[in-house]
């Protein structure tokens, strides 16, 4: 198991007013690109839709859920594309080769991320891996569908997990 507690990232101490303030304006920002208007009544409407739309992000992901370092995150997309460009090449091998091993099958994953969002991040990304995507939870881990059991997926799914944490913030253990 990866129970090493420095993976497991820590939620900042975000107050609900400074996410409002950070998504109003995100949202502002993205309908004044959408728009690109300075009319009166479209700044209006802009507001309006802000703030409507910072009211559903807090309650469908509050902050206490998890969150993101984008800039991390950035940082990190060079490494994602490559590997993103490996796994289309090694399906694609598996798939045409004929004398390529293909031994699919399911491997479990025990992660430091808590169930929610960054957790779930982590799934989806990690689903960019040659040969294995995230196909559920069983007993609080992970489970992978992978092309070939005999290869080390969880070894490669926990160096991606050293990776991860430093861009995604868990939030707190629920239940």
């Amino acid at each position: 198991m990866n129970s090493d507690p420095s993976l497991t990232p820590t939620a900042r101490p975000e107050t609900l007013l400074s996410t409002a303030v950070w998504r109003g304006t995100a949202f502002f920002l993205l309908w004044m690109l959408l728009m690109q208007s300075l009319k009166r009544a479209d700044l209006a409407v802009g507001v309006l839709a802000s703030v409507g739309a910072t009211s559903v992000s807090l309650r469908l992901l509050p902050p206490s859920s998890g969150g993101l370092r984008f800039g991390r995150l950035l940082a990190l997309l060079p490494h994602f594309a490559w590997e993103s460009v490996l796994a289309g090449v090694d399906v694609a091998r598996r798939a045409l080769h004929p004398g390529m091993p293909l031994r699919p099958g399911f491997v479990s994953c025990p992660l430091g991320f808590p169930p929610g969002f960054a957790r779930n991040t982590f799934a989806t990304i990690t689903s960019l891996l040659p040969g294995s995507v995230a196909a559920g939870e069983v007993e609080g881990e992970i489970v992978y569908h992978c092309l070939d059991t005999t290869s080390p997926v969880v070894e490669q799914i926990w160096k991606e997990e050293r990776l991860l944490a430093r861009a995604l913030i868990a939030g707190r253990h629920h239940g």
